[in-house]
């Protein structure tokens, strides 16, 4: 059956790949993005390679809620109500926690935790008025196991994980389910903007790659599939959990 999905920070990485899996599922994509020429480039692509399918671009500022606001008007007049909602969008940079701001601190937490919260607020009753829902947050495991040089950006994922699993329990009678999917180190623009150029970054590269047990980072269709599962009638019976994708570096249970 075909439904709504919303797909934030879907522009490139993995929020693309993921836009490219549910538009594979036969769903309706809308790819909310601050930068909306690449949007509507990967859009359009995606509606190249997925024939039939309708993936359209929105722009839109995660941290501001005005911004959101007229985003979400925009595709519920194009598609009509959501009943997918993918919050992947995130940003951040690897610095010491002594060496950060309280400016900083803000920008990370409005992208990574305020605005995906907002934005929350606003698709559930959507999906509570049609009776069927799908949340997923792409948190991160800096979220659960930490990961140093990221602490705000750890504590913004470490708190999507909890509302996630809050939203889990008090929306599953409205038959809405919410899961977090945990990246490991995932080769993205944002892994490689966080590293940096030169010879220091490509040790801090190398050094990922031997840590993990498949010995090499995620590509961003490793997350998708994982998402579009979680999105499908197949997963009804899956809320609350927290779910990494990292190819064993960490490991629970």
């Amino acid at each position: 059956m075909s439904r709504l999905a919303i797909v934030t920070g879907g522009a490139g990485g993995i929020g693309a790949a993921i836009a490219a899996e549910l538009a594979a599922h036969g769903h309706t994509v809308a790819i909310l993005d601050i930068n909306k020429e690449a949007a509507e480039a990967t859009a359009e692509t995606i509606s190249d390679e997925v024939a039939r399918r309708a993936v359209f671009a929105v722009e839109a500022d995660i941290a501001d809620d005005a911004s959101c606001a007229a985003a979400l008007e925009k595709v519920t007049a194009q598609a009509g109500p959501a009943s997918i909602l993918v919050n992947n969008v995130g940003w951040d940079r690897i610095i010491g926690f002594l060496e950060t701001d309280a400016d900083f601190w803000d920008k990370v937490i409005a992208i990574n935790l305020r605005g995906p919260i907002g934005l929350t607020h606003k698709v559930i009753p959507m999906m509570v008025a049609g009776k069927w829902g799908r949340i997923i947050n792409i948190a991160s495991d800096a979220g659960r196991v930490g990961s140093s040089g990221e602490a705000v950006y750890s504590a913004c994922k470490a708190g999507m994980i909890g509302f996630s699993k809050t939203l889990a329990r008090e929306f599953a009678r409205a038959n809405i389910t919410c899961n977090a999917v945990c990246p490991g180190p995932t080769d993205t623009p944002l892994l490689n903007n966080q590293l940096g150029e030169g010879e220091a970054g490509q040790k801090i590269y190398d050094a990922l790659k031997r840590a993990i047990p498949m010995k090499r980072l995620g590509q961003p269709e490793d997350l998708a599939g994982m998402v579009g599962f979680l999105a499908s009638d197949k997963a009804s019976f899956i809320t609350g959990q927290t779910i990494s994708v990292s190819g064993g570096l960490t490991m629970n249970g």
